[in-house]
């Protein structure tokens, strides 16, 4: 449902508290007094036939004998109460509750349903919206709503927190308050039967009073990721995000058939769907508060390089040391920079990065040495610290850099080392709304948090390069291999088949040949070509170097048979109850300088297919060099997973060792990618190793275990991939064919020449009166879309250089709970009267119905008679809107 009758409850005009109780020390009776203390202006009526007032307010009896229908209801019932309940509210006309009561899921109903389940049961007619089961409740300072069992009260302010652990919740609380921090809301969700994550995201996404929004999450059902993954990505775009993902190691290693199972590991795709989608992941609390008060004091950072600015060299020593072990890079600076700080500094400053102007640094050395700093382009931030001095008291240089900072645009953070001296000195950047810190580490930490925010930010943002070549799948082929192995009841594909599924999609392979016996193998051998590697064959072994099942480097048909029979003999003798298939054959790959890499793809039980890349070989768990992304990818989301292991260092060249060659790499992922979303038979996948050198890469061994598929390919992704299948090409009345497709970011720099083209007037149009330039991060925006809740298809051709050309694109985005979706429509000026506004429009109609959508509506100048003309056209209901220029265009889908 996502957003629907949220606005019940937050923002209630009324509330009622069904089990309020006059004992201090009971649920009903901490929620009562709470609500009569936080100042909320709307009714508030207890309900309870044992009493005839709570706490001096009249009791009502039951649900029926409420004087006022209730917006929000708060229950604080025994577990078996609670689906009447809802049932009796659902009727009076609420349309949310927060269901304090917990066992519910433990309990059964009469019916022999969960009494969880039947309370959902109850609400689902009545659409009413549940916050819980087993929760402590909400608060919504700014409107004196707090409906909790919380001890405490907080502040009204601008950050949201939403909490799954009510422990959790209530230890923040005492830890806010006493720190001074305000909320907009305060949300426990508990046992997340109804509104969860996703639905609470995309309310406080869009909530004006909510300025950045902290998450504690403890796990998401299989059910909700793609929710989730959606509504934390259109919410990351208008605000910081923050999460604190617990149970980091809760979850033991696990046998697994692949490298890539045992890799990924749960908090890993964690990590990676919470980078995805744009949130910044902390550690504890104070990480936490300490993240989201840097994102919005400091000015947005440009860049990752620091400078360090101190008038004492173990701190600024200790700042380095930090940078340095959190991956952080030191600025370098230009010699211009240099000069100007050698004429100013004394003698014996550091001459370099940290600049440390020694213990009688004065304030206006602070202030001269800062502009020298900011005024280099080399540099992106500045950490500003202070060693208390008597010479140069600590207040003065804090009051002399405060005007500076206030005018820069660059973020810079401070830290005032020390007690009572850096006291003063806090006080003055507090109150100058300026990011400081106790300790150099805490400051760099901060400056971390700026630059992870800023890359998560990146991927959501990104135009990504094209691939360095086409590949054209032969899907057909991938396909048949797999189901010849289902139904043959194999879980695991025989080298060669997966070598084959690999080839169809264009990742080059080296050749594989099967032999029976050992005389075969010396015949293929000689076939292929010397020297060889030979390998045993078997379904129930996976990794075949584990059981001395891989020889190399055979260069002889004696060495090759020999080897074979041997082989044989051991394995049949060591593991008796495999099966034996016979033996593989390659060439030996000569690729002296190729560096041994790992491609595979797991499934999580949460996120679906994750993809994983890193260092490959034999020893592939003792280096666990790797990172994990979820799919689909394209070159940027490629390359930013390679960079996050520490293999890229190498495979960026060293010595007389030459750069392997990324693009190679980065296609393979989207290639592997590609795979994944096409075959949901797949559920795991090892590519290890694959070859990759300046030459390009080669798979040497590759394995891929199937299943049956309960699911189409697309649909088990936590973020819905490209939809290929709504390609075409349609043929306008003119005879002109024109190709249409969703948009992709590839398509941004062809979408902005499209804008270019525009003429003020269509601009005017289609903005609704408003003519503007469409700057870089909005027109990100509109090629990035979420294709799980908008769609825009565009239209293009060729132009007369034969490069390709946007001239028209029709977008819709879908509300949340998937009824009804806003369209709008462009055509380039030069390309009216063609017929491809409505070519587009019917084509959007389709989809929308295809999705199950109820209506599209829009809004349309009351002088844009072509688009009223055409809406019209299309069966559009037009209305009028009082007291606008504006027109309400509305088509019903059935």
């Amino acid at each position: 449902m996502s957003v629907r009758n949220l606005e019940a409850l937050f923002k209630p005009t009324s509330v009622a508290i069904i089990g309020a109780s006059i004992s201090p020390q009971s649920i009903g009776g901490v929620v009562m007094r709470n609500l009569l203390r936080g100042g909320f202006e709307g009714p508030i009526m207890p309900v309870n036939p044992k009493y005839p007032a709570v706490a001096g307010v009249l009791t009502y009896p039951d649900v029926k004998g409420l004087p006022v229908v209730p917006d929000l209801a708060v229950i604080c019932t025994g577990p078996s109460t609670v689906p009447d309940l809802i049932d009796q509210l659902g009727q009076r006309g609420t349309r949310a509750a927060a269901v304090i009561t917990a066992g519910l899921s433990a309990q059964r109903h009469s019916d022999g349903r969960s009494v969880q389940e039947a309370m959902l049961a109850a609400a689902r007619p009545h659409s009413l919206r549940i916050l819980g089961p087993n929760c402590v409740g909400l608060m919504v300072p700014g409107l004196g709503l707090n409906a909790t069992f919380a001890h405490t009260t907080i502040e009204a302010g601008s950050i949201a927190f939403v909490s799954q652990s009510g422990g959790f919740c209530t230890a923040t609380l005492d830890w806010a308050k006493a720190k001074g921090i305000g909320f907009s809301h305060f949300v426990s969700l508990g046992n997340c039967a109804d509104i969860d994550f996703g639905d609470v995201l995309d309310y406080l996404g869009s909530a004006p009073e909510t300025t950045a929004i902290l998450l504690y999450m403890e796990s998401i059902g299989a059910d909700e990721a793609r929710k989730f993954m959606s509504a934390a990505r259109s919410a990351a775009r208008n605000k910081p995000v923050l999460a604190i993902k617990a149970g980091r190691f809760a979850e033991g290693a696990r046998a697994a058939a692949s490298h890539t199972g045992a890799l990924a590991g749960s908090d890993n795709v964690y990590d990676a769907a919470l980078r995805r989608a744009g949130i910044l992941r902390v550690f504890d609390l104070d990480e936490l508060f300490d993240a989201v008060e840097t994102l919005a004091r400091a000015q947005p950072l440009k860049g990752e390089r620091l400078a360090i600015l101190t008038n004492g060299g173990g701190p600024g020593v200790i700042a380095t040391d930090a940078l340095i072990a959190e991956g952080g890079q030191l600025a370098c600076f230009s010699d211009t920079t240099m000069a100007k700080l050698h004429d100013l500094l004394p003698g014996t400053w550091s001459r370099g990065n940290p600049v440390d102007m020694i213990g009688d640094a004065t304030a206006e050395d602070y202030v001269q040495a800062l502009r020298i700093l900011l005024d280099d382009p080399s540099v992106d931030a500045v950490l500003v610290m202070n060693a208390p001095s008597a010479v140069a008291p600590p207040a003065d240089a804090a009051r002399g850099i405060v005007d500076i900072v206030r005018q820069a645009k660059l973020p810079i953070l401070t830290s005032w080392l020390g007690g009572e001296a850096a006291n003063r000195a806090r006080r003055i950047f507090a109150e100058a709304d300026i990011p400081t810190y106790d300790t150099p580490e805490n400051a760099v930490r901060a400056f971390m948090h700026m630059v992870h925010y800023r890359r998560n930010q990146e991927i959501l943002t990104q135009i990504p390069p094209s691939a360095p070549t086409d590949f054209t799948p032969a899907p057909d082929e991938a396909r048949g291999v797999i189901e010849r192995a289902l139904r043959e009841g194999r879980e695991l594909l025989a080298e060669p088949e997966a070598k084959q599924v690999l080839a169809a999609y264009g990742i080059p392979v080296v050749e594989t040949r099967v032999a029976h016996t050992a005389d075969e193998a010396a015949e293929l051998a000689q076939e292929i070509g010397l020297p060889v590697a030979l390998k045993i064959l078997s379904p129930d072994i996976s990794h075949k170097s584990d059981v001395g099942g891989v020889a190399l480097g055979l260069h002889s048909l004696d060495e090759v048979r020999t080897t074979a029979e041997a082989m044989e003999t051991r394995i049949r003798k060591n593991y008796p109850e495999a099966q034996l298939a016979g033996f593989t054959v390659q060439r030996m790959a000569h690729r002296p300088q190729a560096h041994e890499l790992i491609i595979g793809m797991s499934t999580d039980s949460m996120f679906g297919p994750v993809i994983l890349f890193g260092r490959g070989g034999t020893a592939v768990e003792v280096l666990a060099d790797r990172a994990v992304a979820l799919p689909p990818l394209n070159m940027s989301l490629a390359r930013h997973l390679i960079s996050r292991t520490q293999v890229f260092r190498l495979l960026k060249g060293y010595r007389d060792r030459p750069a392997a060659d990324l693009d190679a790499i980065s296609l393979t992922l989207i290639q592997v990618s590609q795979i994944v979303v096409d075959r949901p038979e797949i559920a795991e996948l090892d590519i290890n190793p694959l070859f990759a050198d300046d030459q390009g890469v080669l798979a040497l061994d590759a394995r891929i275990c199937v299943t049956p598929a309960t699911a189409t390919g697309a649909s088990r992704l936590a973020i819905r991939p490209y939809p290929r299948d709504l390609e075409e090409t349609i043929r306008l009345p003119s005879g002109e064919e024109v190709f249409v497709h969703p948009i992709r970011p590839e398509d941004q720099p062809a979408h902005e020449r499209f804008t270019a083209r525009l003429t003020q007037e269509d601009l005017r149009l289609r903005l609704l009166g408003v003519t503007r330039d469409i700057p870089p991060s909005e027109m990100a925006r509109l090629t990035q879309i979420d294709y799980d809740r908008e769609m825009a298809f565009i239209a293009t051709a060729d132009d007369e250089t034969g490069e390709r050309e946007t001239l028209a694109v029709v977008r819709t985005v879908g509300s949340s709970d998937n009824t009804k979706a806003d369209f709008a429509v462009m055509v380039r000026s030069d390309q009216k009267r063609a017929g491809l506004g409505s070519a587009l429009m019917k084509k959007m109609i389709r989809y929308c119905k295809s999705r199950g959508l109820k209506e599209i509506v829009g809004q349309v100048l009351v002088d844009n008679h072509a688009m009223l003309n055409l809406t019209r056209k299309l069966g559009f209901e037009v209305h009028p809107l009082p007291d606008s220029e504006r027109c309400e265009v509305r088509l019903r889908l059935s």
